[in-house]
């Protein structure tokens, strides 16, 4: 099936591009453009878009707010947020997560990244641009300390049977399903069954939103390098 892709940039010659390069590819097309966060919610809307590629900085209602309004409305579900960073190490990130984003990727990033983070938040199976580190996330949800972690998040972590326990504490280190088969010593598709099990017991749109559940609900500490 083509996924369909919204643009969301104030910027108009960034938008341009990234249509060129999108409409190039054969399982894609842009089905719309957005200036500004409150059109790129109409347009994700009338224009039944399966990935946003949403710059965070945008006037009017930005990309954040933009996020967290496609996340908070059930008739978008299945719409997934890819959010557009200036640098992808930046105060920005965890912010995106927890607004409902699948993941981000810094604008400075190859075509080939672009493309293929749009397919893997179409199919829901990745969290993070090629070039950011698996730590990364860790650090950024880490900045509040134990004082900023959900007792009520930690609380709905009693409904996973330990092996799912075991499965979110792979995904929240960055591992890919074949990784964590793996390492668990099981079939990739078990592990998927896990990964799907876990999402609804939680109420996780994707594996991001498992990522930001396991650090704040305390499950997985980072590490201090």
């Amino acid at each position: 099936m083509t996924i369909r892709v919204l643009l969301a940039d104030d910027q108009a010659l960034l938008r341009s591009a990234f249509r060129v390069l999108v409409d190039s590819e054969p399982d894609m097309e842009v089905v719309g453009e957005a200036s500004d966060g409150a059109e790129a919610v109409r347009l994700a809307r009338e224009e039944r878009a399966d990935v946003v590629l949403m710059d965070i900085r945008m006037p009017g209602t930005d990309g954040l707010a933009a996020t967290r309004l496609i996340s908070a409305d059930p008739g978008l579900a299945h719409v997934r947020v890819v959010m557009l960073t200036t640098f992808e190490v930046d105060e920005y990130v965890v912010q995106s997560l927890r607004a409902g984003a699948s993941g981000f990727l810094g604008k400075g990033s190859e075509p080939e990244e672009l493309l293929n983070a749009i397919r893997v938040a179409a199919a829901g199976d990745a969290l993070l641009s090629p070039a950011a580190t698996k730590g990364l996330i860790a650090k950024f949800l880490a900045q509040g300390g134990d004082d900023d972690r959900d007792p009520a998040r930690a609380e709905r972590l009693e409904a996973l049977t330990v092996r799912e326990r075991e499965v979110l504490v792979q995904v929240a280190g960055g591992h890919s399903n074949d990784e964590i088969a793996e390492r668990l010593e099981v079939s990739p598709l078990t592990v998927k069954t896990h990964v799907n099990r876990a999402m609804a017991k939680l109420g996780a749109r994707d594996r991001a939103q498992l990522v930001v559940i396991a650090y704040e609900s305390g499950l997985v500490r980072p590490r201090v390098e």
